[in-house]
């Protein structure tokens, strides 16, 4: 059985306490490694440890353009490595290998970007109304990054929160979810190949109260960037607000997925169950409620119907394979427990709705690709994120009704528009409170363009040029060229 250790200032390090925890393959349902149970302790040295490497480390001193090279040959590893890190994770949370295979290539050009991105920081010049008087600012990095990242894609999150990071000046210690580290730390051992300084890139492993919780009140760290649960997201806030801690947040969604009697209903039909199904319905994004005009609800549901069934279940190793197992027992159980809570309130389940059982679905974890209709917008079903693959259909009558529907909701990360009309397109796009659109479209992401919620949907955002300012503080710079000094100290010029 594979045995990974902690990942501190260039070090392979047993955990401090001597404990390690069992990694489960889902599909199988079996171990297949042990990862470090750290503790506070060994969350201080790798805190300290990042913050020698941006403060007296070569990291310190390394021009902007120096710190491009060293994220672009971290792009190249991961590059020759994709197969491998690949497979990593898809054994460790169950995710499809074929979409990993997409989600690697597209991790070496997020390290890329970001690479291209470190030497075009740049501050400005202010003609203040002042004589005599020069005033700029600089951008500095915000200091040492804490990035808590998720189980449904993790070496995904550990990418979009440590390149832009890197890429302006600071140093990371990466926690990753204990359901799944494996994909984090392969990935660390790659970067002693990229020519990266000891202490820039730590990863701790072990449980949130125990390493998360440590790492949000280390002294060292300045910022805390996190992935997951909204009410996990809230007490990350509210502990660091008690320091000033800087926070962003990638959190829950509910997200509606609006199709209109206009639109292309084949094409619609394919993008809602790719929405709700792809990942088994593990993905923040998922577009879980299903809008529906009225005068197209009962044709479009049977289209959704005939693709749905069609959904193969299986080893997420197998090319074949559309939907894998749920990547954790505790979330397979909370998948189980909502459709029952469906049912309870009145939805009416017209497809799936139970485990999955047969030849190949081994180890335990497989839920039926399910379908509630008669689904009213303040059930539970509506209301509360299930992250697996359900699916709620809510009817609306016109564009008032689909944007207060699809509004009304604690969340606003992503939304989805199907229609013909390019009018119709722009005025939902602005209307719905949400951090991305999606139009005759879903699931559509590029490490290009910005990412993040409003509401209860987190804080800040991932990903394109936005993301680096995540991790910059402004500083204002003003210079006197007077060589007389004021007669008046007291006196303002």
């Amino acid at each position: 059985m594979t045995k990974y250790q902690h990942y501190i200032d260039g070090d392979w390090i047993d955990p401090e306490g001597g404990l390690w925890l069992d990694t489960i393959d889902p599909y199988r349902g079996e171990p297949w490694a042990q990862i470090a149970r750290g503790n506070s302790d060994d969350v201080t040295r790798a805190a300290t440890a990042a913050h020698r490497a941006m403060t007296t480390g070569p990291w310190a001193t390394l021009s902007a353009s120096g710190r491009g090279k060293i994220l672009r040959n971290i792009g190249d590893v991961v590059a020759k490595n994709a197969e491998q890190l690949a497979e990593i994770e898809a054994r460790d949370n169950g995710k499809l290998l074929a979409e990993m295979h997409g989600q690697l290539e597209a991790i070496a050009d997020c390290w890329y970007y970001y690479a291209g991105l470190a030497d075009k920081v740049e501050g400005a010049s202010i003609p203040v109304a002042k004589p005599n008087t020069v005033a700029f600012t600089t951008r500095e990095p915000i200091g040492v990054v804490a990035a808590l990242t998720a189980w449904n894609s993790p070496l995904w999150f550990a990418t979009v929160k440590s390149a832009p990071a890197m890429a302006a000046g600071c140093a990371v210690v990466v926690k990753p979810s204990e359901f799944a580290s494996a994909s984090t730390l392969e990935f660390a051992k790659l970067l002693k190949e990229a020519g990266l300084p000891d202490g820039v890139f730590n990863v701790v492993t072990g449980l949130g109260p125990e390493v998360g919780s440590a790492l949000v009140e280390h002294p060292a760290v300045s910022k805390i960037t996190f992935t997951g649960s909204d009410a996990t997201g809230a007490k990350i806030y509210e502990t660091a607000a008690r320091s000033m801690k800087r926070v962003s947040l990638e959190l829950g969604g509910k997200s509606p997925n609006i199709v209109f009697e206009d639109a292309d209903l084949d094409l619609a039909a394919a993008g809602v169950v790719s929405g709700i199904f792809g990942a088994a319905g593990q993905m923040c994004t998922a577009g879980s409620r299903l809008l529906v005009h009225s005068s197209v609800k009962e044709v479009f549901t049977e289209k959704l119907l005939h693709v749905a069934r069609s959904i193969r279940l299986g080893d997420p190793m197998d090319p074949q394979t559309n939907v894998g197992p749920i990547a954790t027992p505790p979330q397979y159980q909370k998948v189980l427990q909502y459709i029952d809570i469906a049912e309870a309130d009145g939805a009416r389940c017209i497809l799936g709705g139970k485990p999955a059982t047969g030849p190949g679905l081994t180890g335990g974890q497989f839920i039926e690709p399910t379908i509630f209709a008669d689904v009213t917008n303040n059930m539970r079903i509506a209301q509360e994120e299930v992250f697996g693959p359900v699916l709620s259909i809510i009817e609306f009558e016109d564009e008032e009704q689909a944007v207060q529907i699809g509004n009304d909701i604690a969340y606003g990360l992503v939304a989805g528009v199907w229609t013909k009309s390019i009018g119709r397109a722009m005025r939902m796009s602005k209307a719905l409170h949400v951090g991305t659109v999606w139009v005759n479209t879903y699931r559509s992401y590029s490490y290009m363009v910005p990412f993040g919620g409003m509401k209860g949907s987190g804080l800040g955002r991932e990903q394109g040029i936005e993301a680096i300012n995540e991790y910059l503080e402004t500083k204002s710079i003003m210079i006197s060229t007077d060589d007389n000094a004021p007669a008046n100290t007291f006196v303002q010029r």
